[in-house]
């Protein structure tokens, strides 16, 4: 059997990202969306959150490239420059982590507000995942975890999945992303095994990640064909390139409308269907999740 969650990134970061996850939810194959606690639109995510109970809403999870909730006071191994702000290196941050540089305590607790900021809201938080998936790292993963147990939410994503060389023939841009993630492949085993230990669910993995600010109808249709038996998440960051998302900093806006024309036509309901795929959600895959247990971290 071959199950997939289709899981929209992002919520909260423009009106217009809001609503193009809205519609491809609603008119689309889009199953499960996580919020960010500290994005600019987050107030008018929760609203249209609260308007679809059939769509189940994370946590995404900001450490990098944003703004804490908490602060330099209370989290400062994890501020950089200016006051309040993440580091917005990705690379910076990922060397920091790995250099022990960042305070677990710390970034269970960021985490962990966010989390809360979600729930007191009003949003039942289905699942975690993290902005630019610095959860790869180890030393990221298990303090948000933590917050996982912590906060009650039963499901994470696994960020790690089959690298298929087949879908880099002709789009040489896709080659630097698929290096990266080859060699963050060696994680995958420890991951699995630190997630098994927490008791909380995740998938077999992502499918599409090395395609993210790329994906278009083939590369999908390659996706589904190639799909592996078991339960996996595709990645995606569907929403309107308007005015808003054009003064925020990010690589991803004009391939935010092609993904949404893409997840809402009825070629991606087509392509499902003739893969024999089944839709599901991050709500059920937390349902069978084991009893987490808060003392194996």
């Amino acid at each position: 059997m071959r199950r997939l969650i289709i899981n929209a990134d992002d919520f909260g970061l423009t009106p217009g990202v809001n609503r193009g996850i809205v519609e491809a939810h609603r008119e689309g194959v889009v199953t499960s969306s996580t919020l960010m606690a500290n994005g600019p639109a987050f107030d008018h995510a929760v609203e249209l959150a609260r308007s679809l109970p059939g769509l189940p809403v994370g946590c995404h999870v900001v450490l990098v490239d944003g703004y804490s909730l908490l602060g330099s006071r209370q989290i400062p191994t994890l501020i950089g420059r200016h006051d309040g702000q993440f580091e917005e290196s990705l690379g910076s941050f990922a060397c920091r982590a790995v250099a022990g540089r960042l305070d677990a305590d710390q970034i269970e607790a960021e985490v962990t507000a966010q989390i809360r900021r979600l729930q007191a809201a009003g949003i039942a938080v289905s699942h975690l995942d993290a902005h630019k998936h610095t959860h790869i790292l180890p030393r990221i993963l298990r303090p948000m975890l933590k917050a996982a147990q912590a906060c009650g939410v039963g499901a994470v994503r696994n960020p790690f999945g089959p690298l298929r060389f087949s879908m880099l023939v002709g789009r040489p841009r896709l080659w630097k992303q698929y290096g990266k993630l080859k060699v963050l492949q060696r994680l995958a085993g420890k991951f699995r095994r630190t997630v098994a230990e927490a008791g909380i669910a995740t998938t077999d993995g992502t499918v599409g990640v090395v395609a993210t600010g790329s994906m278009d109808d083939r590369l999908l249709r390659h996706i589904l064909q190639t799909l592996p038996q078991g339960t996996w998440e595709l990645v995606c960051h569907p929403g309107h390139n308007d005015a808003d998302l054009r003064q925020v900093r990010t690589r991803l806006k004009e391939s935010r409308a092609v993904e949404l024309r893409l997840l809402t036509s009825s070629r991606a309901r087509q392509a499902l269907e003739r893969s024999g795929i089944e839709l599901i959600s991050y709500r059920d895959l937390a349902r069978k999740a084991p009893k987490p247990d808060v003392h194996g971290l």
